[in-house]
């Protein structure tokens, strides 16, 4: 070998070396907190006229049902109480919390590179619901959630690059008593994941225990305040235009607490929400500028997601259908108001109303990912895993969901145009006196890591090629992966002496 191949061959190997390392987060191709925001289904106009219409409903119409300390809190900010019961908030009363409310929010993961800032358009993916069953894709069967159930579905996620958070996807059923599910329910997911976790109670009582149990996870109630690594999912109203009495009680010990809320309105159009799409939005936006008042008043500048998320119904039947183009329209409207405002925002996309994952599946998840992605929602919750309309929760599903978000996100980080992306050099060089294609050019290399994004299970071979492979199936392949997850101890769980400490002092169901 000549010295002029041996350079060219040395040449070669460290671009492939240099191609197989890791790149730093700001050259990834995809990366949590991409900016969206580029696709707008609502005008200028139309946004005004909801915020109006909001304005209205809640000057005009006003929520029902508040608790009294609820009563005490918003009538002390300025809110008034009529003799029918309900709050009605003055537009002046709105517009001075909108003022005031936290933009910037940081949501907290155990472990610093899992922080999520909320700010602008940044996108974030990743798990929520309350699935009463869990997919079995093979055997074509339905079974009851467990809490080991959920534990997996954490720990998978925890492992899933483009899950960037973990919010509670099932219930765990085999916990009867509802005090020992909602701590087992925090325990699973902050044992399985160090990512974000959101999490419900069902009970204002229930709410101390929880907080004792994070100051032990967290190493301390300072440490707890400090970086709140969970937040609360909250459906503080009952749609149409009530409070709910227990929720708001919960929301207010969580604020005192020092945990994030989720201010959750979810109201299904054509049932418990107007049957227009635009409609919907109003009373999801008025609902949340409602709960927003509430959190302000309770403790000015608390973090709060603004949570529109209204649900589609098919109103053949009445039956929720959250993968609808209409579900996809509703989350990116709203998407849009949540920039409106400028407030941190979230709402519901990726559901499948398919029972498994199929093309069906396929179609109706990343339909609405995709356009909420593009709209810029900060929080895109129950994006992977969800089937039946939020009644099923598959691991699969939520495996095969990371590739499906990997090109959501794609979509979302959009065509970067500057000199070197305009390649006009590269088509010089590569048409007059060069080889006439881009294979392998300086360029080519380059970018084929910094602007592509490679599935991990999806198959893109030749048909010959996937018959030489033996003709590999995507949902064994699914499997597979999540068995080899499975067959490890989380890395998330807790050193043996803390895990101690919350086991003896709560009755936690997980083996240990």
């Amino acid at each position: 070998m000549n010295d002029m191949t041996s350079r060219r061959s040395g040449g070669r190997a460290a671009r492939r070396a240099s191609r197989s390392a890791p790149l730093v987060d700001h050259l990834r191709p995809i990366r949590p907190g991409l900016e969206g925001g580029l696709y707008k289904p609502l005008s200028p106009e139309a946004m005004d006229r909801i915020h109006h219409a909001a304005l209205d409903a809640l000057e005009q119409i006003g929520l029902a049902d508040a608790p009294p300390s609820g009563i005490a809190w918003m009538t002390g900010a300025g809110a008034s109480l009529g003799e029918d019961g309900r709050l009605r908030f003055p537009r002046a009363l709105v517009e001075d919390t909108l003022a005031r409310a936290n933009r910037d929010i940081t949501l907290y993961g155990r472990e610093p590179r899992h922080d999520m800032q909320l700010s602008g358009n940044r996108v974030h993916y990743g798990t929520a619901g309350a699935a009463v069953h869990l997919v079995d894709p093979e055997a074509r069967h339905y079974r009851d959630s467990t809490v080991q159930d959920l534990h997996d579905a954490a720990r998978i996620a925890d492992q899933m690059d483009n899950i960037h958070f973990v919010q509670r996807p099932m219930v765990a059923r085999d916990v009867i008593d509802n005090r020992e599910m909602d701590l087992n329910t925090i325990y699973a997911c902050c044992a399985g994941t160090t990512k974000h976790v959101g999490t419900s109670f069902t009970d204002p009582a229930f709410v101390a225990d929880a907080f004792e149990m994070l100051h032990l996870i967290a190493g301390g109630e300072k440490a707890w305040r400090e970086r709140p690594f969970v937040s609360n999912s909250n459906c503080f109203v009952v749609p149409p235009m009530k409070f709910a009495t227990e929720s708001c009680q919960v929301m207010e010990a969580c604020i005192a607490g020092g945990m994030p809320i989720l201010l959750l309105s979810a109201g299904q159009a054509g049932a418990t929400a107007p049957a227009s799409i635009a409609g919907a939005i109003v009373q999801a936006v008025a609902e949340c500028l409602a709960g927003l008042v509430y959190v302000n008043a309770v403790k000015p500048g608390h973090p709060a997601i603004f949570g529109t998320w209204p649900f589609v119904s098919d109103l053949r039947t009445g039956a929720m259908s959250g993968g609808s183009g209409e579900q996809a329209l509703l989350s990116a409207g709203c998407a849009q108001m949540h920039g409106y405002y400028g407030l941190p925002g979230g709402a519901a996309a990726g559901i499948a109303d398919a029972k498994l994952p199929d093309m069906q599946a396929g179609w109706e998840q990343m339909c609405s990912n995709v356009m909420a992605g593009l709209s810029g929602l900060n929080m895109v919750y129950e994006a992977a895993g969800m089937h039946a309309s939020l009644l099923g929760f598959c691991h699969e599903s939520l495996i095969l969901g990371n590739d499906m978000i990997g090109q959501a996100l794609r979509c979302v980080r959009g065509i970067e145009v500057d000199e070197d992306s305009l390649s006009l050099e590269v088509i010089r060089a590569t048409c007059i006196g060069g080889p006439g294609h881009y294979l392998g050019s300086d360029q080519t290399l380059m970018r084929m890591q910094r602007d592509y994004v490679y599935p991990d299970l999806a198959d893109r071979s030749s048909p010959k090629e996937w018959v030489e492979m033996g003709q590999p199936d995507l949902l064994e392949k699914a499997t597979a992966r999540k068995n080899a997850i499975l067959a490890d101890r989380a890395a998330a769980r807790f050193d043996p002496i803390r895990d101690a400490e919350i086991r003896k002092r709560f009755a936690i169901h997980l083996p240990a």
